[in-house]
């Protein structure tokens, strides 16, 4: 039995010998920008949204690191409203060629364009503009952050499968409302469903006092319909809206029904393990950031484990290769769309209390992967930096 055990630990120790040092040190680099004025202020925003995500993919990569005598770093870097952005950028990029980003798409086109980035491997955790993974992408920036177009392809797969063809909209002011509802518009029309009407939410009313005058009257114009679509990305007025409309009907979007990036109500596929593990770390539960951030950093690790290099472009052949995968905690493998650097995974459906439905939903099919049945598909994609 001694001579068994002794054979067992050196199978285990040989290979680890074997491997060559590794360090591999990234930097969050995020841009403060103001946010407007909401008509609540029941939902914070934490302090440490996003980086935290990217805290907890360190950790994760540092259980797998001790074992193989790689080494693992995380530096934030915050720059202040109206502060030199770029100059940040280099200063970052000087010291590693791995950054996560969390600011606007232009900004992050900016970092991307720089000399210093050419050979730099850049994930973005907070911009969920189409355009930077279409006409406007860069070889050097992949997303782990869900477009739109990803999360309201979702949320109308599931309008089909219910049968839920009338169709109504409230439409916000906000620039990222408008971009929401844009997107849905999109994917209705992918999905060859319409709206039968519109309106835009321009109203200043303290809703916390006047919901239940003001929302009735405000939707009594569309008549009957099955389900009311919110694009409310700023979560301004939105939660007012739920049962204080004319026609007792659902509500779906930026509220009710929500297709996200993450929420806390995931609970299958080792999930709750992963929101504990947060929780123990933050204090509170992970949002759809910390995912993206956390997705951005665990990517990263598991190229290099697979690889054993922390070579910037040896990195990103795999990263973008078929043999690239990621454990979600979505219920399957995720990996990136070779043609625009997205990063394929499940968009839950959700309530405050309940997954209702994980996409892509069955009967949604598709010659590679359903997971291309939602977003930007290889056929429709103007992206060309990824073909050259």
């Amino acid at each position: 039995m001694k001579t068994y055990l002794r054979a067992l630990i050196a199978s285990v120790l040989l290979p680890v010998a074997a491997f060559a040092e590794v360090e591999v040190s990234v930097t969050y680099l995020q841009m403060q920008v103001p946010r407007p004025p909401v008509l609540s202020n029941l939902d914070p925003i934490p302090d440490d949204l996003g980086v935290a995500g990217a805290e907890l993919a360190l950790t994760d990569n540092l259980t797998t690191a001790k074992f193989l005598g790689h080494k693992y770093n995380l530096s934030v870097t915050s720059v202040p409203e109206g502060g030199d952005w770029l100059t940040a950028a280099r200063q970052a990029l000087a010291d590693s060629p791995f950054l996560i980003l969390d600011a606007p798409a232009q900004a992050q086109l900016d970092v991307a364009d720089l000399p210093e980035a050419a050979n730099a491997i850049l994930l973005n955790a907070s911009a969920s503009d189409l355009n930077v993974r279409d006409q406007n992408c860069r070889a050097n920036l992949l997303h782990t952050l869900p477009s739109n177009m990803m999360r309201t392809d979702a949320l109308v797969q599931f309008l089909v499968k219910r049968r839920w063809d009338e169709l109504v909209m409230i439409t916000g002011v906000h620039p990222g409302d408008q971009a929401f509802a844009q997107s849905l518009k999109r994917s209705l029309e992918k999905f060859r469903l319409e709206l039968s009407a519109e309106k835009t939410w321009e109203f200043a009313a303290d809703l916390r006092r006047n919901a239940a005058q003001e929302v009735p009257l405000f939707t009594q114009e569309f008549g009957d319909y099955d389900i009311l679509l919110v694009a409310d990305e700023l979560d301004d007025f939105s939660r007012y809206i739920e049962f204080n409309t004319w026609k007792a009907r659902p509500v779906a979007g930026s509220d009710g029904l929500q297709p996200v990036t993450w929420s806390r109500v995931v609970e299958q596929w080792g999930a709750v393990q992963m929101q504990n593990r947060f929780t123990e770390q933050t204090g509170r539960s992970m949002m759809p950031k910390d995912y993206a951030a956390w997705a951005a950093y665990r990517t990263l690790g598991e190229a290099v484990t697979r690889t054993q290099s922390s070579d910037p472009t040896v990195l990103l052949d795999y990263i973008l290769s078929d043999d690239f995968e990621l454990a979600g905690f979505k219920g399957r493998a995720m990996n990136f769309r070779s043609w625009n650097g997205q990063l394929r995974q499940p968009i839950p459906l959700v309530t405050d209390r309940a997954v209702v439905a994980m996409a892509p939903l069955e009967g949604f099919l598709h010659q590679r992967t359903e997971l291309d049945t939602l977003g930007l598909d290889e056929g429709e994609s103007q992206c060309q930096a990824f073909r050259e």
